[in-house]
């Protein structure tokens, strides 16, 4: 019982995009399952986790923050990326350079690190995060990080809702608070793989992609996240004028948008 309603959230993004993309409806149940599940193990242990590097972590230091993430997960459950991961994504920020940054699954805060502590001065991330329990946490270890906080001028900010809510949104976020008009150069998506398609439809139609190039990073916690996100690559292959695959590892793929083109394809 308590799947279903777990999944209720979830049901208006799954029907949209089965009725209007052509998704395979059972292969988005099993991902909103799959991240339900992955949701509730990751509130049992999110204030644990919580506890853990807030106590014994040095404030105002990013490296020690992920230290003692990586510390906790040496020996409990967690819902950070890791190290490994964790790595192949400094490789692609220091690549890529990015300056403005979406993150849609935040959990307790790991990557929002990695990520801020290799942004630009004047870049920035959002970080949209479904579970107020987790966003709150997640930004509280954010702050003991050391990054500033702030609407106008911080360096992130914490949206509690889901990635379907949150993206229509982010348009006129981005151009009042920030004057920025040609989109986000990087999105990491690392919330429930079987709204990565939908999400990415839901970016790429509100002009939220840079068109002169924006990665996408689609991150799994096993390989059956990455199966049941499978969709999102079929799609991706099936347009190579707009979508190339940059790398493929067992738990990060890759992915590179770029439209210089205004005409829209339906």
């Amino acid at each position: 019982m308590w799947l279903v309603v777990a999944c209720v959230p979830l049901l208006p993004a799954i029907l949209v995009a089965c009725a209007r993309y052509g998704v395979d409806a059972a292969s988005l149940c099993r991902g909103a399952v799959a991240w339900a599940l992955r949701l509730l193990r990751g509130r049992a242990c999110a204030k644990s986790t919580h506890a853990f590097v807030f106590s014994r972590c040095t404030h105002g230091q990013a490296d020690s923050v992920l230290r003692t993430f990586e510390l906790y997960a040496d020996t409990r459950p967690s819902p950070c990326i890791g190290p490994v991961t964790g790595e192949a994504l400094d490789r692609a920020l220091r690549r890529l350079g990015p300056s403005r940054v979406l993150e849609l699954g935040m959990h307790c805060g790991y990557t929002s690190v990695r990520v801020l502590r290799l942004l630009p001065s004047a870049g920035r991330l959002i970080a949209v995060e479904l579970d107020p329990l987790a966003a709150e946490l997640g930004e509280e270890v954010i702050l003991v990080a050391g990054f500033k906080h702030s609407q106008v001028h911080g360096q992130f900010q914490v949206l509690t809702s889901s990635s379907a809510e949150a993206i229509p949104t982010l348009g006129l976020f981005l151009e009042v608070n920030r004057g920025i008009s040609e989109g986000l150069d990087m999105v990491l998506m690392d919330h429930n793989p079987g709204q990565y398609l939908p999400d990415l439809l839901a970016l790429e139609r509100e002009g939220l992609l840079r068109p002169s190039g924006c990665s996408v990073l689609l991150i799994y916690s096993s390989r059956r996240a990455a199966a049941d996100g499978g969709e999102v690559m079929d799609w991706i292959r099936a347009r190579p004028d707009r979508y190339s695959v940059k790398s493929e590892l067992p738990f990060m793929t890759e992915i590179f948008y770029q439209n210089k083109s205004t005409r829209v394809d339906e």
